[in-house]
Parts: C-alpha cells; structure tokens; sequence
C-alpha cells in the first residue's frame, strides 16, 4: 500500500498529493510518469511524476479530475493509500542524457498550460540544477487555474504569466508571450511545451518560424501506460507511435496534433456518463 502524505488542491479540478513510494523516488527522472490503482478493482491511471523527495521516499503527482477514475483517486485523503504505485515508467527527457558541461549555459524556453504546468515544474528543476537557464511561461484561462506559480518562480531564470482574461499577468495566450520575447532578441538553445494538445500545436506552429528545436508530452492521451492497449496511438514523422512505451515526450514539430485531439474525444461521452455514475455514489453535488 502507498499512503497519502500530503493532499492540496491547486484549483477547484486540479489535486497535488505525495505519496509514500521510496524505490520510485529512488530512480525518477523529469518526462517519466507512473500508474496509480486507487483499489484493487480500479483503472490503472498514468499519472506525470512531478516531484520526488529521495530522502523521504516520497513522489509528488498532480491529478485533474476529468472523469470517475481520477475523481476517485483526489477523494482519497491524507493517512489513505493506494492499492499499487507503479513506475518510473516512460523515457526521461532527452536532456537528461546530456553531461553537465552540454547543459551549462544552455538556455531553455519553458511553457506549461494548465494542468500540464506540473510535469514542466521538474524539467526546470533539473536543468536549473545542471546550470541551464530556464525562462518559464505558464498560461490558463484565469487567476483561479494557475498552478505552480510560486513554485516556479523560485526556480526560473524568469517567470511570465499569462491568462486568457488578463486577471494575472500578461492577457493572452502563451504563443504571444513567446514571440514577444523572440522579438525582444532572446535565443533559445531549445523549448519544451506542455498542456492542452491545443496548445502544444500552436506552439509547434509558432516556434518552428524561429528553428527552435521544440519538444511536446503526450502524457494526456495515455491509458494503459504499457503498451499493450493501444489507445496512445500517434502519428510522429508519419510514424505510428505508442506515447507510454516510446514516450511520453516526442519532437513537436512531427507529432499529429489533430489526429490525437481527434483520439482524446473518442470516448469523452462514456467517461462523462461514468463520471455521473461516480458523483452518485460519492453524494457530490454536481460540479
């Protein structure tokens, strides 16, 4: 069993728990993800690990509920456990197979969206560390869906945040920020974009104008986490490719992005029917 150390909820739909699992904080590496069970009898859900405390043997995991599975999983409180933790699994970032002396000095554009601000926050943590220099940009619809702010400030090189509202930083999408800066005469060795798969491809479409190598997770389509069901499929380079096995982070610039907004809606009524099913049986109001 893996107990629950610490539980918050970032938004009202977004919950950040650690979770006692000391082997995978032993080896986890930045892009890995891992599988959580709730029970015995629940769907396996790949989640990004987003933090890890060697020390502790704790992981940190952020989970957005999106349907009667991860509802599950964010109604557990601190002192519960889950029935089975597994990983890391997937390949780490690329840029974790790069000696020290290839990252220092290095310079990195970070843009999260979203939920998917979480797995950007140990990209930048780790290059931090090994001497790159990370300007961050993290978007959401509103002050209220903006996680990971304080955390990153204190870690990046700059922060720029920026909502569709203007209620926080910048007014406007992360792709102006972007290019802003790019005007501005800022060079990037490289970028990583992470978020709704909306997001990821404007930011291909925008970036590749300026050659900077990009690269995108596809965590968000993943199911099974092994391979085995296929519902992770993708097309990158005209390829098909298994986003859990052969991933989750894959070049921007090849990945279909329409083909997997077209696979992340195949069964978006059932999940909302089970998600209602769920609700009834935890009394919630609907939210």
């Amino acid at each position: 069993m893996y107990k629950i150390t610490r539980k918050a909820f970032l938004t009202p739909s977004v919950c950040l728990m650690e979770v006692e699992a000391p082997r995978i904080a032993a080896s986890a590496k930045p892009g890995q993800f891992l599988i959580v069970r709730s029970n015995e009898t629940a769907e396996r859900i790949p989640l990004t690990i987003c933090d890890w405390d060697r020390n502790a043997g704790t992981v940190t995991i952020v989970t957005q509920i999106v349907g009667a599975s991860s509802r599950i999983i964010c109604n557990k409180g601190v002192g519960e456990s889950f029935s089975d933790v597994a990983g890391p699994l997937g390949n780490p970032s690329d840029f974790c197979s790069l000696p020290d002396e290839q990252l220092k000095g290095r310079k990195y554009l970070m843009i999260g969206g979203g939920v998917g601000t979480a797995p950007v926050y140990p990209q930048v943590k780790y290059l931090q560390e090994h001497g790159a220099h990370c300007d961050v940009i993290i978007g959401a619809r509103n002050s209220s869906l903006l996680i990971f702010a304080d955390e990153m400030k204190s870690i990046a090189g700059r922060l720029f945040l920026c909502t569709d509202d203007g209620s926080v930083g910048e007014k406007g999408v992360v792709t102006a920020v972007a290019e802003r800066l790019i005007g501005e005469g800022e060079k990037y060795d490289a970028a990583v974009s992470i978020g709704p798969m909306i997001m990821m491809k404007f930011c291909a479409l925008t970036l590749k104008k300026y050659n900077i190598p990009l690269t995108v997770s596809l965590n968000s389509i993943m199911v099974d986490g092994t391979g085995m069901c296929g519902a992770c499929r993708v097309s990158v380079g005209g390829k098909t490719r298994f986003a859990c096995s052969e991933g989750p982070e894959f070049d921007g610039y090849e990945v279909d992005f329409d083909e997997a907004m077209r696979r992340q809606k195949l069964y978006r009524n059932e999940e909302l029917a089970a998600d209602e099913r769920c609700r009834a049986r935890l009394g919630e109001d609907k939210q």
